[in-house]
């Protein structure tokens, strides 16, 4: 997003977490009518410009959701939506991500008040492993079809695969991710779900590959070693993949950080060649 839109998306996520703040408000509730709004501003395109028209006055696109929204959706929703449209957007696609990225956050705050957001967090990471490690269950969950039939037919799947087994926060968001994954690979939309996680609790993620589980003593070092470094206490995600050949590989964003035996072998490998 660029600098308009990221103003407009951070004044829409401090309007959430004020309503978070009143336990009257269901989170959960609210993150299915942001949902739905997301899923309407996407199919759209018109609507999207009308909204993000920098031309039209702010007051007339509230009411336009007002209207549009009345009765269909929350007080809470609406009112969030109507102050969204409110701001500059450069463009209706951001518009319709910071929905989606507000509606993913009330599921968080569902979790985070039923003290079950540590839960979520690390379900969305070992499925993003499982997923990674099964092709057949990965082209289930991913094959090009827009059709409704082929949406009911992947929540299906994914009810068999998660339902009682993982938090209901998590199997929605999973859920939402491969029935609409507007243009993402399933690895980026679990990605973000878990860095979103990660941020609710004021944390950064680092996916951390070794070739042998760490000890204790050492996941201890390192997660201290990365606060010091990014200035920010940061989240662990351990995977083990014997490729590495010893050594530890961190992830964090788009930055890596390479430490294992099969990097230095390639960097010789290069070096040779060179």
């Amino acid at each position: 997003m660029s600098g308009a839109s990221r103003d407009a998306l951070e004044a829409a996520r401090e309007r959430l977490d004020a309503l978070a703040d009143n336990t009257g408000v269901d989170a959960a509730a609210l993150a299915a009518d942001l949902a739905a709004v997301t899923a309407l501003l996407d199919r759209e395109a018109s609507l999207r410009r009308v909204l993000t028209d920098p031309a039209q006055d702010g007051e007339r696109k509230a009411g336009l959701i007002r209207g549009l929204l009345g009765g269909q959706a929350g007080g809470e929703a609406v009112d969030l939506v109507s102050g969204m449209v409110r701001s500059r957007w450069s463009s209706g696609r951001d518009l319709v991500d910071a929905v989606e990225e507000l509606a993913d956050e009330s599921e968080l705050i569902a979790a985070e008040r039923a003290g079950a957001l540590d839960a979520v967090e690390d379900e969305l990471f070992r499925f993003g492993r499982i997923v990674s490690t099964s092709p057949e269950l990965r082209a289930a969950l991913t094959f090009r079809d827009e059709s409704a039939a082929a949406a009911v037919a992947k929540a299906e799947l994914i009810r068999r695969l998660l339902g009682g087994r993982t938090q209901q926060v998590t199997e929605r968001l999973i859920t939402r991710l491969v029935e609409r994954p507007r243009g993402r690979s399933l690895e980026a939309g679990l990605d973000a779900l878990s860095s979103l996680a990660a941020a609710r609790r004021g944390r950064s993620v680092a996916v951390v590959t070794s070739a042998v589980p760490l000890t204790d003593q050492q996941r201890q070092r390192l997660g201290d070693a990365l606060t010091r470094l990014y200035g920010r206490e940061i989240q662990l995600n351990l995977d083990v993949d014997p490729a590495v050949l010893g050594g530890i590989s961190v992830r964090i964003g788009d930055e890596v950080i390479h430490g294992t035996v099969a990097d230095r072998l390639d960097e010789i490998g290069r070096r040779l060649a060179g």
